[in-house]
């Protein structure tokens, strides 16, 4: 991909999203795109497909999600479910609507089977139940994955989902509530 053509990072100040902002900065990206959630809701439907319009990126990068651990999870499973989904859904389906050819979807290695065998592999997903302390954020990550597949199957766009594991540094949250 030409380096000057326009990327949006959705999440662009949380760990995952700035990461990526940085990785592709240092690489000698220069068009990279992102709002805060101030400036654009990814829940709103409708100012999500009217961003898309107007900027017209080459690409996406969604790393946008509501995220939290254990204790936020099982507190807060509609919220979780919800959110991500509407997230995800409208960043998704916004890029199809609009003709973006591009689109990266991270999710996360919880999408896979409690009791998986290790190493895992993609053919694992939705072969059994999965971590209940995070089912809620599993199942939308799920969603738009299958969401990716699908777009790739009937439109042959180039949409992708990527699972980081692990994950570890600046902007993590340690607050023993919502980490």
């Amino acid at each position: 991909m030409k380096k000057d053509l326009k990327i949006y990072i959705a999440g662009h100040r949380g760990m995952v999203g700035s990461a990526v902002w940085r990785a592709l900065e240092k690489k000698g990206y220069s068009n990279l795109i992102g709002r805060t959630s101030k400036q654009l809701d990814l829940k709103d439907q409708k100012a999500v497909l009217s961003f898309l319009e107007e900027e017209q990126p080459a690409a996406i990068i969604d790393a946008a999600a509501r995220v939290g651990g254990i204790l936020a999870n099982n507190d807060y499973p509609y919220q979780f479910l919800m959110e991500n989904m509407q997230i995800q859904n409208n960043l998704i389906d916004g890029a199809l609507k609009v003709g973006i050819e591009k689109f990266i979807f991270l999710g996360s290695s919880c999408i896979y089977p409690k009791f998986a065998p290790q190493p895992l592999k993609e053919s694992y997903l939705l072969t059994d139940s999965l971590e209940p302390t995070n089912e809620w954020y599993a199942v939308a990550k799920i969603t738009g994955v299958k969401l990716c597949q699908a777009i790739r199957k009937q439109f042959g766009k180039d949409y992708v989902s990527l699972m980081p594991t692990n994950l570890y540094g600046y902007f993590d949250n340690f607050d023993l509530k919502t980490s």
